[in-house]
């Protein structure tokens, strides 16, 4: 049985993951066009490129992960061994060195390259962790609860609070640009020591009890074999693009929103237990709190429903409310915040689905094939999440240039025009094409039911 301290533990690890996620997402593209000087065509690019090349590291990862044998378990040792690592790539991600336009982009380059090697490196056995944590699918339900509530708590206080940290440390209108430069380092030199601490938690808190039932480990080519042959893998993969791509685009957009269409300044600031706060970063915390409630809602509506038709019923509303977005004027903050309160729930709804429906399609390769490739199963949701961002970010970085952005300028109709597509119309794409593949998802609750109980049987007669 799963100790409430170990699942306390586990959202630990996607607390600390999900900081440096939301500040890739929504902060990262402003700061490498509008802090570090790089042009958004040039960054759209790169993003795709170091995105799509990293999303092979992470099924290598995965393989390396299933033949690691400690005293600690498979997993749970990369979280002691890369925590550190990871904040130091963080902190160097976000430093601005005096460099020409070329050397910018080739530091930006390699920094973020590696960033996500390590992301890569201590996220997907930590997504593993789940598979061995407990065989029981209402406890990976559970579990996936904590970490995506755990999750979005970590996004919340990066969107809310990072430009506050920021700002702490000089980097406000009027600041020079080296001192708002080193600003935005500091801030982020803050938010990684508290990740390190958090995976170093995770790692003492956890547990893994699950050993695979075939204690001989096939070789790697059998190993990807039989993940070729794993249908639900390939459907889940598919609807975790889409659903990346639908938030990376809202995401990345939105500082770009605030910026130029609504036009936040100090004037529209927001003062909360006496500090201000501008829009953009309300909207985004809103957005993360409203995650979290359909992160809890999660797991006792598809007790009920499923989670087939929990997954489908979240996105359709998505898709509806995303295009209903696109008609507001910026004067309707109101409309715009209720809505992004709507839409935050249904996608808040769908990753812990996600997440256990992985550790499902860990049970069906296993009863399939009689190998337990978890690592390498659960890879597959990194490399969907690097796909999706890889995808949804490149587009907004391509479409803001080809709609004519120019960084710290007044923007043209059609820019605004393609910025508010870019939180509407764009995501909502990618809600339907998830809608489409979790239709076909094949395994049912009665069948996930039945793969376990049979699992269970095996491992007790050996």
């Amino acid at each position: 049985m799963v100790k409430f301290y170990e699942k306390i533990g586990y959202g630990f690890g996607d607390m600390a993951s999900s900081m440096f996620w939301k500040l890739f997402g929504a902060y990262l593209m402003v700061f490498y066009t509008d802090v570090f000087g790089i042009s958004a065509a040039a960054v759209g690019t790169m993003f795709l490129v170091t995105r799509i090349w990293d999303a092979f590291v992470d099924p290598v990862v995965g393989v390396v992960a299933d033949r690691t044998e400690t005293k600690w378990g498979k997993f749970r040792p990369f979280l002691l061994w890369l925590a550190i690592p990871f904040a130091i790539l963080g902190i160097l991600t976000f430093t601005t060195p005096d460099l020409g336009n070329t050397g910018k982009l080739i530091y930006a380059f390699i920094t973020y390259s590696l960033m996500m090697v390590i992301y890569s490196a201590i996220n997907v056995p930590y997504a593993s962790l789940l598979g061995v944590m407990s065989p029981d699918p209402r406890d990976r339900n559970v579990l996936s609860t904590f970490r995506m509530a755990f999750a979005y708590v970590g996004s919340f206080a990066a969107l809310f609070f990072f430009m506050k940290v920021v700002e702490g440390f000089g980097g406000v209108d009027g600041a020079s640009v080296a001192d708002h430069q080193s600003a935005w380092t500091e801030a982020v030199t803050c938010f990684a020591v508290v990740c390190a601490v958090l995976f170093i938690g995770c790692f003492l808190l956890t547990r893994e009890r699950i050993r695979p039932i075939n204690e001989v480990k096939n070789n790697v080519s059998d190993d990807l074999k039989d993940l070729a042959h794993n249908k639900p893998w390939w459907i889940l993969l598919g609807a975790g693009v889409a659903a990346l791509i639908f938030n990376s685009i809202r995401d990345g957009a939105t500082v770009y929103y605030f910026k130029y269409f609504i036009e936040e300044n100090d004037a529209t600031k927001v003062s909360i237990f006496g500090s201000s706060f501008a829009l953009s970063a309300l909207y985004l915390g809103l957005g993360q709190l409203a995650n979290i409630i359909g992160v809890v809602a999660a797991a006792p509506v598809s007790n009920v429903i499923g989670k087939k038709n929990t997954y489908l019923g979240a996105m359709v509303i998505a898709t509806i409310l995303s295009i209903i977005f696109y008609w507001f004027d910026k004067d309707q903050i109101t409309l715009i915040f209720v809505f992004q309160v709507l839409i935050s729930i249904c996608a808040g709804a769908i990753f812990p689905l996600l997440w256990s429906m992985y550790a499902d399609c860990a049970d069906y390769s296993e009863l399939t094939t009689g190998n337990r490739a978890t690592g390498l199963i659960f890879s597959s949701s990194s490399m969907s999440q690097k796909f999706g961002w890889a995808i949804g970010s490149a587009v907004t970085g391509w479409l803001l240039s080809a709609f004519g952005f120019q960084a710290n300028q007044e923007q043209s109709p059609e820019t605004i025009d393609g910025i508010k597509m870019c939180l509407s119309l764009l995501p909502a794409v990618g809600t339907i094409l998830s809608v489409a593949f979790i239709a076909i998802y094949p395994l049912s609750e009665k069948k996930v039911a039945e793969n376990a109980a049979k699992l269970e049987a095996l491992r007790h007669s050996k």
